[in-house]
């Protein structure tokens, strides 16, 4: 059993972008710039989007993070989204999700400019992704596709199983692994006998907010798993949807929580926003 070291992984891509920005700097007199519109005060948002703003001070990024409160209209956001759309300091737009009850998510998400959109969530990226066409792709997934592709984890012709079909990371996740040629069974909460599912898979990812969910005798040996879930017990602890001490023995490659997808999902979005203000150069 090997574990999949996200957090070592995500450190170097960092450098790698440090180096990037660098260059640009020089070169090109460009300073990436992301924008995030984060609302109301969810202490877990707010925790995210501070590990960010962090991520791009250490790479040398521009940021900004527009705080607006929990009672704030839909076309107050609107407007504040179409003014960063205009922005030419600012390459990539980033909305903290969730949003609060009275906003429609999708109509808040579609109002981004998709050259801006290095969430991948705007319907027109959405699409590219589906189409194995280039443009950005949500940060999670790309950040597993990553670490697949670095521990050498080849994907063709091999039977995956994506646990969560969520718009954020299951489907797009399911997307990525087709796009290089695995045989992907996408299941959700309605999905019967899930265990007969993972236990046939090659690979089974997950990521659902259910803490170990993933047992022992739902993964065959060998497998490789891939923990996307993050959920803090009471006493504190952080685990993931997979219940790590008794599945970790039959895998070949197995991700801890924390220290595993999480760094990558920063990663990637900070390699995302790199990708946007390159394309400054050629704009």
């Amino acid at each position: 059993m090997e574990l999949i070291d996200g957090k070592s992984l995500s450190a170097k891509i960092e450098k790698e972008v440090e180096a990037e920005v660098q260059l640009l700097k020089e070169r090109h007199n460009i300073v990436p710039g992301l924008a995030v519109i984060l609302v109301g005060d969810d202490p877990a948002s707010h925790a995210y989007v501070k590990m960010k703003a962090r991520a791009c001070e250490k790479v040398g990024f521009y940021s900004i993070t527009h705080s607006m409160p929990d009672t704030i209209s839909q076309e107050e956001i609107v407007g504040t989204i179409e003014m960063i759309n205009e922005n030419p300091r600012i390459d990539g737009i980033l909305v903290q999700l969730p949003l609060p009850e009275h906003i429609d998510t999708n109509a808040i998400l579609e109002v981004i400019d998709p050259a801006k959109d290095v969430d991948g969530f705007h319907p027109y990226n959405v699409g590219r992704l589906a189409t194995n066409l280039d443009g950005f792709v949500p940060c999670t997934p790309l950040g597993v596709m990553r670490m697949l592709e670095e521990y050498g984890i080849d994907l063709q012709g091999k039977d995956v199983c994506v646990v969560g079909a969520s718009n954020i990371v299951g489907k797009p996740m399911a997307a990525l692994l087709l796009n290089a040629n695995a045989t992907v069974t996408v299941t959700h909460i309605y999905t019967r006998e899930l265990r007969e599912h993972t236990r046939r898979a090659d690979i089974v990812i997950v990521g659902v907010g259910v803490p170990g969910l993933i047992k022992e005798d739902m993964v065959k040996e060998g497998a490789v798993v891939i923990d996307i879930g993050i959920n803090r017990l009471d006493d504190g602890r952080l685990v993931g949807d997979v219940d790590f001490d008794s599945v970790a023995p039959k895998c070949d490659y197995i991700t801890p929580v924390p220290g595993g997808v999480g760094p990558m999902t920063i990663a990637m979005l900070l390699s995302n926003t790199l990708k946007a203000a390159k394309a400054r150069i050629s704009g």
